[in-house]
């Protein structure tokens, strides 16, 4: 009897010890995960993170099976996302990062701040976030048919054909969720990593703009952010590589790019087949317009379902977007008008925007002399070969 009450109280100190020591280890890693400052960032939010759920590891681990590589959604600079279940039968995406350093805990924090703080239709939700694992974990609502680049430059035509009314609708969209981050949420955010796989698209195929690790607020009067470059290659804005100074024109940038891809369903960079170089498509594009060819690099099917002068339209706002000149590209609220313009189902053939495709379309493209010069002093400055072919990358940060 005395044996089994000493084994029984041997047992009960065993669990207890086990028991304090999970405590601590979840403590160093909530600690080292940036628990510390989310709280601060809580505070000086007044609250506002704390309508996001906080889960456990547990709950995060049987929902994505332990995170086998059969739940694998996507893999990038950031980390893996993973498709999970949870228990109440909600499927989740979970964003597991890599082992984090002290620059990147501000990241991870950075995201789940800003997401608690946006409340937009087309904005992918953040559910919560895990911060007593080994590397934090961040918890979306899960959308259904995944980035918009795996419909447009899909090769095998598996999967459903992105109309030129629905690419319209896409744009516009998106385009109403940056604006949305630019002026209309309670601080500006520009988003620093706008791309056609951070456009998700849900099961009626809507758009979700995602991915807010190297997003960041700013205050009211600032006008440019001072940063090292971040981005992905094929979307940086110029202006931006060049001094360093992130503005809401540099997403403007990028989402033109977005729009050329949606005009011509290629990919922003391609190998040249020559010295291992890349070929920018936002510099083939602005070429093709100032040498009033854009037909030559739409695509077919596009040509096909649109009328010429939404064609135009579209492409004389990408032209616009991708301006060298920052001061000079469109507002996102601007952009957001001309698209719903021409996805407008209401919307009669032409706008009020609307280019003709003889002489007086080229007559506005000529303007585009002033991006020529500068194109030719960038590249040359930067090593890079040909009027829009990329033969050096520069060291920069791709986010998931």
């Amino acid at each position: 009897m005395g044996s089994l009450v000493l084994l029984l109280c041997s047992y009960g100190l065993w669990r207890l010890i086990k028991r304090v020591r999970q405590i601590k280890r979840r403590a160093k890693f909530f600690k080292r995960n940036g628990g510390l400052l989310l709280q601060q960032q809580m505070t000086s939010t007044n609250g506002v993170v704390e309508r996001t759920k906080v889960f456990t590891a547990s709950e995060l681990e049987k929902a994505t099976d332990y995170f086998s590589a059969s739940r694998i959604l996507g893999q990038g600079g950031q980390g893996t996302v993973y498709k999970g279940m949870l228990l109440d039968g909600r499927v989740v995406a979970v964003k597991k990062s890599k082992k984090v350093d002290e620059s990147q805990l501000e990241e991870f924090v950075n995201e789940v701040v800003i997401l608690s703080q946006i409340n937009h239709r087309n904005v992918v939700p953040l559910l919560g976030c895990c911060l007593e694992t080994e590397v934090p974990l961040l918890v979306y609502e899960f959308i259904t048919n995944g980035p918009l680049s795996q419909h447009i430059h899909n090769a095998s035509g598996e999967d459903l054909h992105i109309t030129w009314k629905m690419r319209m609708r896409i744009a516009a969209e998106s385009a109403s969720a940056i604006s949305y981050l630019h002026s209309s949420s309670a601080m500006p955010i520009y988003h620093r990593d706008i791309k056609s796989s951070n456009i998700l698209l849900d099961d009626k195929y809507r758009a979700k703009v995602s991915d807010f690790g190297t997003s960041r607020t700013i205050m009211i009067e600032q006008t440019h952010l001072t940063t090292c470059v971040q981005g992905t290659m094929g979307y940086l804005d110029p202006e931006y590589f060049q001094s360093n100074q992130f503005t809401e024109k540099s997403d403007v940038y990028s989402f033109g790019v977005v729009l050329v891809e949606l005009l011509t369903s290629k990919k922003p960079l391609s190998p040249t087949g020559r010295f291992g170089g890349w070929k920018s498509l936002a510099m083939e594009f602005l070429a093709r317009m100032e040498n009033a060819s854009l037909f030559e690099i739409l695509d077919a099917q596009m040509v096909k379902e649109a009328e010429e002068e939404e064609l135009v339209t579209v492409a004389n706002l990408a032209m616009r977007c991708l301006n060298f000149k920052g001061k000079l590209r469109p507002s996102m609220k601007e952009v957001v008008t001309t698209l719903e313009a021409v996805s407008s189902p209401n919307q009669p053939s032409g706008t009020q925007q609307a280019r003709p495709k003889g002489p007086d379309m080229v007559m506005e493209i000529s303007s585009t002399s002033d991006n020529s010069a500068y194109l030719n002093t960038f590249f040359s400055e930067n090593g890079i070969d040909g009027c829009y072919s990329i033969a050096i990358q520069p060291r920069v940060h791709n986010t998931l």
